[in-house]
């Protein structure tokens, strides 16, 4: 059935985005929101808006009670979970289709299996994927080492379950093994719940590349890469599309697997497979999978022009993919960097406020996500996330040019923000060679490039 009334059960610059995709597409769009997200843009532009609950996400986007109730008084015959809180959340999926309402993702099952690494692991190397060498499934102390001796150290000690960084450790050597390992459970227990262990050769100073794939449930399409590598804290800061770092036959190799992958899955929605690439060896690993629209999903279409919101929502309502592989195409670069409301002279502290004015980038080829208004109060219990700048260029180099106008554009007053940050990477020679890895971002900022440059970018 196609969806007529679809209900966003989440906030932020994610809403926006599924509020203006479903009413492109027709689809009257009900927007759910805490009692702190009252004012929040998402509610001011969605046909309809229901309070689900207090500020605590707990007692509001997480509360899958009170998403269901709303979504059910509303008359809903749908509920898109955006990124984050529930939407990886296979319990949630099935309280969705049992309640008689459809999920704009993948079913229960795919969730489960996908989200789980060590399942999702096993179901790569079923469908001819990839992966980096480690432990076939979920193990002790004593079995790590055993598999740590075959496969050589530095090993990585990862959480079964989650992600956002959560659980992971590198041991070099056997007593480091024993001493991490336990942490890694006892971190993975309080943030999942779930203390279930996997081991893999840890690849040091990897690129991060992941695939965006669409899938109906039949059939699978993707829609090419992109290069997510600068990160603090394991969390993404810059994004880019596609990987300046491939040749064309690795780029192939890259997506072909991905779509196998999704295809052996059944998967239905938008997805992301993520993968360490390893320059030195050209090789690829595939690490996990996100089940979900991602925060970086406008790189891609940028680079590709396909609509992912709205491709999402359709095969979930029931349609089939509307291209076919041949059909999506790619031209020239697009970089996303994240607009968060945090100070980056002062070790990132978050720094809510009062939005005093409001001033976006405009011109070709310049993208502002966010869901901020003047006036508007950032509230102190979410992610501090306010916002995105995309832009798309005919080169890399011509990217980052426009990215510095639109950054030197953009004034978001009553708040610290993370574009000076940006303004100093879109500077750094490193970063316009493409000279950078996963772990380049934290000894930049450690060895005082930021603050050197802070006259310049503030």
């Amino acid at each position: 059935m196609a969806i007529e009334r679809l209900f966003i059960a989440n906030r932020g610059e994610i809403a926006v985005r599924i509020v203006r995709a479903a009413q492109a597409l027709g689809i009257h769009a009900i927007q759910a929101h805490s009692e702190a997200d009252t004012d929040m843009l998402a509610v001011k532009l969605a046909d309809e808006a229901i309070c689900i609950g207090p500020a605590p996400s707990k007692d509001s986007y997480l509360n899958i009670e009170a998403v269901l109730k709303a979504a059910k008084d509303t008359g809903a015959d749908a509920i898109h979970p955006g990124y984050g809180f529930l939407s990886e959340s296979p319990r949630f999926a099935r309280a969705v289709e049992a309640a008689g309402l459809i999920f704009v993702g993948p079913t229960a099952d795919t969730i489960e299996r996908m989200g789980d690494k060590v399942a999702a692991r096993q179901a790569a190397i079923a469908a001819g994927v990839p992966v980096v060498p480690g432990s076939e499934g979920r193990i002790d102390v004593e079995d790590a080492l055993k598999v740590a001796a075959e496969i050589g150290y530095p090993v990585m000690i990862k959480a079964a379950a989650g992600g956002g960084g959560r659980g992971i450790r590198i041991a070099s050597n056997e007593a480091e093994l024993r001493t991490l390992a336990p942490q890694a459970k006892a971190e993975a227990e309080a943030a999942f719940g779930d203390g279930g262990l996997y081991i893999e050769r840890a690849i040091l100073s990897p690129r991060h590349i992941e695939v965006q794939i669409l899938g109906d449930g039949d059939t699978a399409v993707h829609c090419f890469e992109r290069e997510c590598s600068l990160q603090r804290r394991r969390q993404k800061v810059w994004e880019e599309a596609g990987a300046a770092c491939l040749d064309e036959p690795t780029r192939e190799a890259l997506c072909a697997s991905a779509v196998a992958l999704a295809k052996a899955v059944n998967y239905r929605g938008a997805g992301t497979l993520e993968y360490l690439y390893d320059e030195a060896t050209n090789a690829f690993y595939f690490i996990e999978m996100n089940t979900r629209i991602q925060v970086e999903h406008p790189v891609t279409e940028m680079l590709t022009g396909v609509d992912l919101v709205a491709e999402m929502i359709n095969v979930c309502g029931g349609a089939k993919l509307s291209m076919t592989q041949d059909q999506i195409t790619r031209s020239g670069h697009a970089i996303e960097v994240r607009i968060c409301a945090e100070d980056p002279f002062m070790q990132f502290m978050p720094w809510p406020g009062v939005v005093s004015k409001l001033v976006e980038p405009k011109g070709e080829g310049v993208r502002f996500d966010h869901f901020l208004s003047e006036g508007y109060q950032i509230p102190p219990f979410y992610d501090s996330l306010l916002g995105k700048v995309i832009v798309h260029a005919p080169t890399r180099n011509e990217a980052i040019d426009k990215l510095v106008i639109a950054l030197t554009e953009l004034e978001i007053g009553g708040t610290k923000t993370t574009v000076p940050l940006h303004l100093a990477l879109a500077a750094d020679p490193e970063v316009r060679k493409g000279a950078f890895h996963t772990q380049w971002l934290e000894p930049w900022l450690a060895a005082g490039h930021l603050t050197a440059t802070k006259g310049d970018a503030a």
